[in-house]
């Protein structure tokens, strides 16, 4: 058997102690943990962003009917709570895009980003 150099084995053995030490293992882990979890609260604000463009949406069409039949009939009586059901579905996904935001935020600014000092 061949005789390694000693520089060569202390290279190693440093390398493996570095790398496979708890310190940068947890730190490696703990960026990996938050970069997951931003992305997903990232995904949860687009998927609120798409949920609010769908039930816009909606309300426009609803209320473009109803202000159609509003215009050919000259009596909004009967079109009114459309209207009104249309502007409430609009503020209600407002709310709810504005409270997954905040949710969002929260987590992701409350999620340690790598060891603490």
């Amino acid at each position: 058997m061949a005789n390694v150099n000693p520089l060569i084995t202390d290279v190693i053995s440093q390398t493996q102690r570095a790398t496979l030490a708890a310190g940068p293992i947890q730190a490696s882990g703990q960026g990996k943990a938050y970069q997951s979890v931003a992305q997903s609260t990232a995904i949860a604000v687009q998927d609120a962003t798409d949920a609010l463009r769908n039930v816009t949406t909606v309300a426009s069409t609803a209320a473009g009917v109803a202000l159609a039949q509003i215009l050919a009939t000259g009596n909004a009586g009967p079109y009114q709570p459309t209207l009104d059901s249309a502007q409430a579905m609009v503020t209600a996904a407002i709310q709810d895009f504005a409270a997954v935001g905040e949710a969002a935020g929260k987590v992701l600014s409350s999620f340690p980003s790598g060891p603490s000092s």
